[in-house]
């Protein structure tokens, strides 16, 4: 079944392949949004440089067409991951985070793309009593940094959306947009094009090489030169070997309902159209779509032996079955609405949820990856990065901790599977049992070793 997202009559027409041998300035490896927001920055940065996108398959028809269309101010895969990790510098990445936001709904205003973009804000949920206190303490975090944020208890948050598993909810009103993601895509290809960028399509990159002062790139049909190149592959194994360790591939599922009636509508509230998720470890996130649909998705993270990806994983009939169920138990007033929509998309994990950068091949290759699930919005400043990066300069945002320092890599297999197994049934656990987390999480925390969907 196609992705909600990509089932559009609007998806452009396929480009050709890259043949022969060309040369460029910058070479662009990916098509979703880590490629495109650098080719089009690169170009908005300096006009005269030649760049060249290649996309393996098609832009946007793997995680940027495929995901929940979040897109989130923070680039600490949430404030909670943020204090952890990086709390002395985390009132500097929220601020540097709200610019990327704001730098997005400029983009798309100055290039008329039209990609369903509403400034609704995001609500966390809490769907258990030990949710309700995480949710006072992240309030008054999130205060303390200046964030415009509302506590809302039972009654206030069914005043917002009526579900009889909700017992509290955060409310960010300024930190998180929804958007159709595949047009997001669409619209950033030809915002590039229009630019001088070249893409091209089913071009996928099989290895790096040196040639001369520059890196060559490789595929089935031809040959790019470039002075320079930024890696934007994400989820599919890197170039560069180095970072392979430090990026596993899970596997996150949605559906899609039919559109709801205004009486559907009118039970379940939700007026103000906020993109929710909630607090599990095992979370599921939802939201409604421009046509009055509900997507709602999350929960199963499903890791394959070996870190394998197949077209036979973007479906899983045994986690839309539990998606459904989940769905009519926070919604049982929508009893009997039908799913037209599902399917599944691998997401680039690393062991601290957000993204981390560097270079290679002498500084002539920047890469960005293990977005880990928010990567709607932080891959543009991921892009940012890597042009900072190639081009030498130290701004505000390489100076951080988080763009300097690199994540714990995962173990090899067969630790890998057994690990993240582990790791999941004892997630599992803790949302069973008040969020308390064993021993095994415990020793995780302390490493700053992490699985997250």
């Amino acid at each position: 079944m196609t992705p909600y997202w990509l089932d559009d009559p609007d998806r452009p027409a396929t480009r050709a392949p890259l043949t022969g041998e060309l040369s460029c300035d910058l070479a662009v490896v990916g098509g979703g949004y880590s490629g495109l927001w650098t080719a089009l920055i690169a170009k908005e940065r300096s006009p005269g440089l030649d760049v060249v996108l290649v996309e393996g398959d098609r832009i946007g028809h793997a995680a940027s067409g495929r995901n929940g269309g979040f897109c989130s101010a923070s680039l600490t895969h949430g404030l909670g991951n943020g204090l952890r990790r990086w709390p002395d510098e985390l009132g500097e990445l929220e601020r540097l985070g709200a610019e990327n936001l704001a730098a997005i709904e400029a983009t798309l205003s100055r290039y008329d793309i039209d990609c369903h973009f509403e400034r609704t804000g995001g609500l966390d949920v809490a769907t258990a009593p030990h949710h309700v206190e995480l949710l006072r303490r992240h309030a008054a975090a999130a205060r303390g940094l200046g964030a415009d944020v509302d506590f809302l208890d039972a009654g206030a948050l069914r005043d917002e959306i009526d579900s009889p598993a909700f017992l509290a909810g955060l409310w960010d009103r300024d930190g998180t947009a929804l958007l159709h993601p595949a047009r997001l895509a669409w619209g950033l290809a030809a915002a590039a094009e229009r630019l001088g960028v070249r893409v091209f399509e089913a071009s996928r990159v099989t290895r790096l090489s040196r040639s001369g002062a520059g890196i060559a790139l490789h595929t089935a049909e031809g040959r790019l030169r470039a002075a320079k190149v930024a890696l934007g592959t994400n989820v599919f194994p890197s170039l560069l070997r180095r970072t392979r360790p430090y990026v596993v591939p899970v596997y996150d599922y949605a559906l899609v309902t039919e559109p709801l009636t205004e009486e559907q509508r009118a039970s379940i509230g939700w007026q103000r159209r906020q993109g929710l998720s909630d607090c599990g470890n095992q979370f599921h996130y939802f939201r409604q779509t421009r046509d009055n649909r509900i997507l709602w998705g999350g929960y199963d993270a499903v890791y394959h032996f070996g870190g394998r990806l197949r077209p036979s994983y973007e479906h899983r009939q045994e986690t839309y079955k539990r998606l459904a169920q989940h769905f009519f138990t926070t919604f049982p007033q929508l009893d009997g609405l039908r799913f037209t929509h599902a399917w599944g998309g691998a997401i680039d994990t690393c062991t601290r949820f957000s993204a981390f950068f560097g270079t290679a091949h002498r500084g002539r290759v920047a890469y960005a990856a293990g977005f880990t699930g928010l990567g709607v919005g932080a891959t543009r400043f991921g892009a940012e990065v890597m042009l900072d990066l190639l081009a030498g300069t130290e701004t505000a945002r390489t100076r951080t901790r988080m763009v300097r320092e690199h994540p714990l890599p995962f173990p090899p297999e067969p630790v890998r599977w057994a690990g993240v197994q582990l790791t999941r049934q004892a997630m599992i656990s803790a949302d069973a049992n008040g969020g308390h987390r064993n021993l095994w999480l415990r020793a995780m925390d302390r490493i700053g070793f992490g699985f997250d969907s």
